[in-house]
């Protein structure tokens, strides 16, 4: 495989990964937040209201501290799609982040380290994006 091919597979893992993880915030965001709001909704006594809303806090802080987890994903990814100039960045950390998250984060976090911080991926990024250039010829076709 070339680096390019190597960096829109990195790219498209980082965002597949990114979006299973905003999909679970959401899913979790429906049924804490439909907890919550249950609870304050039908409570008879403070106590009630009160758990209700803790509910729905601990619900915003989860999504809050999801996203410092997601964005960097989000944008390493599509940096990398894009082969910015700063992708190479941005996509080390997504993999550093990534790599919290077993199983298939933590897939996705080694491969996407292993090309980045590789020589290929040093060779892809630091050549401007062209690293068909950098390799060397193949060697002749003289064993006949």
């Amino acid at each position: 495989m070339t680096g390019k091919e190597h960096n829109k597979l990195v790219s498209i893992f980082l965002l597949v990964h990114a979006g299973l993880q905003i999909f679970g915030v959401i899913i979790a965001m429906l049924i804490y937040g439909g907890l919550g709001m249950a609870m304050l909704v039908n409570a008879r006594r403070n106590e009630e209201q009160m758990i209700g809303g803790i509910f729905i806090a601990l619900m915003f802080a989860v999504v809050l501290v999801s996203l410092i987890f997601v964005v960097p994903q989000i944008v390493g990814g599509w940096k990398l799609l894009k082969e910015k100039s700063s992708a190479r960045i941005w996509g080390i950390i997504a993999s550093l982040v990534c790599l919290i998250s077993i199983p298939f984060g933590t897939a996705v976090g080694i491969y996407g380290l292993w090309f980045l911080v590789g020589e290929e991926g040093k060779r892809f990024y630091l050549s401007g994006g062209n690293a068909a250039n950098n390799y060397p010829p193949p060697p002749p076709n003289n064993w006949q």
